[in-house]
């Protein structure tokens, strides 16, 4: 059964491609060409948004009730908000509920719809730069650790962030070397320490800014050594309250396509070690200190556009295809051309949420 999006509009290339038909062909985009009906009104019609870190969604905190159902709840949620794809994430926790999330998580793959895998925030961190972590989690990594962990995921582990500092070569190469993106994060790395890291092959960084050393004019820090990198990417919370949307402008001018969005974002949590209190648009913990935001995708892309000048289609791609390249899923999703998998969100004049396409149906 075909279905038609008719008198749309979408990016190819950064340019506004008015007037167009996309005919979809079960989940996969089938054709696109100029529609027969210019004068009806049109829709912005982009890709569905990636997400590769959120903790919950729906009033569910994955972490605090690591089942199939709250996966289920969580991607049901997020689909409506326009997030078509995303790594369920753990901040710093036990080993059962490590264990437990990651059970969840394989029960779930077979029957998964936006749900990419997990990305574990911890616990091999810098306890210098823990930010809400809970501290007697934290620890060293050993490489039998490692290998157990992976072999119990079972593929569903598709990022770690670590402090690369703290740990052994073997057990970053053995990451890398198993297909789990690696991220530098909540780590007091120097900038030395930061680009060695980049250079072993660590991929990204970890909510820039955030939980990491500082830019200093004479320590320049984790931030410094991302920028100085040709390869290094890095995620970022465009909310107003993890970062001033004026050093989201600054890194965006100096990152360019090695930056990405992600929403960081949790929900009220009464139980287990992380206790998140909604407090206007951000979450803390009981004790004030942040712990995450409150942030949708369209959200985030619209306050780079709104706020940071940001042109719209790359704040775009900074919510859809630099995150899937990242994860290796810009050939199934992302873009608007044949072929692709039919996930669209279709927004209004003022860049907030109309309607969103996932697998070709209406959500």
């Amino acid at each position: 059964m075909a279905n038609l999006l008719q008198n749309c509009s979408f990016y190819k290339n950064d340019t506004l491609l008015p007037h167009q038909d996309i005919l979809i062909q079960g989940k996969t985009i089938s054709e696109i060409k100029p529609t027969a009906y210019a004068e009806n009104p049109q829709n912005l019609v982009v890709p569905g948004f990636i997400d590769l870190q959120i903790y919950g969604a729906g009033g569910r905190l994955f972490s605090a009730d690591p089942t199939v159902e709250s996966l289920t709840i969580i991607e049901d949620d997020l689909l409506k908000k326009g997030t078509t794809g995303f790594l369920a994430c753990m901040a710093t926790n036990t080993p059962q509920v490590f264990n437990a999330c990651i059970t969840a998580a394989k029960a779930h793959w077979a029957t998964a719809k936006n749900c990419l895998g997990l990305h574990l925030e911890g616990p091999f961190l810098n306890p210098k730069r823990l930010g809400a972590h809970v501290p007697e989690f934290v620890r060293k990594a050993t490489l039998d650790e490692i290998k157990q962990l992976l072999e119990f995921g079972d593929g569903v582990i598709k990022m770690m962030t670590i402090a690369p500092e703290l740990q052994d070569d073997d057990v970053i190469q053995y990451l890398l070397d198993h297909g789990v993106v690696v991220s530098l994060g909540h780590s007091n790395a120097t900038f030395d320490e930061a680009t060695a890291a980049y250079n072993k092959g660590i991929q990204t960084t970890t909510h820039l800014f955030n939980a990491m050393s500082p830019i200093h004019h004479r320590e320049p820090g984790i931030p410094t050594a991302v920028f100085s990198h040709n390869k290094a990417m890095a995620s970022i919370i465009a909310d107003g309250q993890h970062l001033d949307f004026e050093v989201v402008k600054f890194a965006q001018k100096l990152l360019k396509d090695r930056l990405f969005l992600i929403t960081d974002a949790v929900t009220e949590c009464s139980s287990g070690p992380y206790q998140h209190v909604k407090k206007g648009d951000k979450y803390v913990m009981p004790d004030g200190t942040l712990s995450g935001s409150s942030l949708t995708m369209p959200q985030a892309v619209k306050n780079c556009v709104t706020k940071c000048n940001i042109d719209l289609p790359v704040a775009l791609k900074m919510g859809t295809l630099y995150p899937a390249k990242l994860i290796g899923i810009e050939n199934l999703t992302a873009t608007i051309e044949p072929g692709h998998q039919a996930d669209f969100v279709v927004l209004d004049d003022e860049l907030n949420l109309k309607n969103v396409i996932f697998k070709g149906n209406l959500v």
